[in-house]
């Protein structure tokens, strides 16, 4: 294992762990806000076709952006009117608008591409990658950090503008608010169920960009449910980071990673099977040590009030 099969796998961490950042970050906020959104792998994949759907109509990877965009803005607002507007389950709904893009992007498939399965087209536009002239002369920055999608260096700039948002803005507050005590945020005249509503697009327009890069910025091209559970892989990065955008980013990182040592261990004549497995074993022990470690910390809380109540009944 050399210093370039290394380098290699880290470039490539940092490229798989996009789509985790991206469709993290819009989950995150929806945590926030009090409607976590389980949904994120059908918002992706509605995102990653219309995406193909859009710059092969216009060849353009612009409007494919936008297309997705609108696409997952309409998704969301669907989602929003069964949670926020008519008081559904949001777990309940959430699966089943997992189910419904599944089956919907074969449908549109047939109905646009007149296929099954995938669909490739000269037309289809890419998302072009960015190449840094000055990172050029650093041999390992240059592998390491140059010539990826621009939506790797957009989700890294995310990462920082979604901290401030929440934590140094007063929107950020209302998110935070709208979760933990609405019934207080509503007493100060905040409409909570706007603040959620706004927290539902935001989550819409991430998810959009997430199905975009996968589709565009990947393989330019569209494969029946080919976020392939990339989408519950981003949940578990929200889940594990809870309300801090920067340890969900590190948490995806770690997912990243592991796809990326999946994909560069095949050659090495490993069973498929064995790798394929491996970014959902690190995703399902990365929940089972926080979860380990909530414990941990509410047997210690336990134990502080039990000692400690003695004290307080002698007082």
């Amino acid at each position: 294992m050399n210093l370039d099969f290394i380098l290699d796998v880290l470039g490539t961490g940092l490229r798989m762990a996009t789509p985790f950042i991206l469709a993290g970050l819009g989950g995150l906020i929806s945590l926030s806000a009090g409607d976590l959104n389980i949904s994120l792998e059908g918002f992706m994949l509605i995102g990653a076709f219309f995406a193909v759907l859009g710059s092969y109509l216009f060849e353009s990877y612009l409007v494919g952006i936008a297309f997705a965009l609108m696409a997952t803005v309409i998704y969301g607002l669907l989602f929003g009117l069964f949670t926020i507007r008519l008081k559904a389950d949001v777990f309940v709904v959430g699966i089943a608008l997992n189910l419904l893009a599944s089956e919907a992007t074969v449908f549109f498939s047939r109905l646009f591409f007149n296929v099954r399965g995938s669909f490739s087209d000269p037309r289809i536009q890419g998302i072009p990658n960015i190449h840094i002239a000055f990172l050029d002369n650093v041999p390992i920055l240059d592998q390491l950090f140059n010539n990826h999608s621009a939506f790797v260096y957009i989700s890294w700039v995310m990462i920082f503008i979604f901290w401030l948002l929440i934590y140094r803005t007063p929107y950020g507050f209302y998110f935070r608010a709208a979760g933990e005590h609405p019934e207080a945020l509503g007493t100060t005249g905040i409409q909570v169920n706007k603040i959620r509503w706004i927290a539902n697009v935001i989550c819409s327009v991430m998810c959009g960009l997430a199905g975009a890069h996968l589709s565009l910025g990947y393989l330019k091209m569209f494969v029946e449910d080919m976020t392939a559970g990339r989408g519950f892989i981003a949940l578990s990065a929200v889940i594990f980071g809870g309300s801090n955008p920067i340890t969900m980013a590190i948490t995806s990182l770690l997912f990243g990673l592991a796809e990326g040592i999946s994909l560069r261990i095949q050659n090495m004549g490993i069973p498929s099977q064995f790798t394929l497995m491996l970014p959902y074993l690190t995703t399902i022990f990365a929940l089972v040590f926080r979860a380990v470690r909530k414990s941990r910390k509410s047997t210690t809380l336990l134990t502080s009030i039990a000692t400690n109540e003695p004290e307080t009944k002698g007082e």
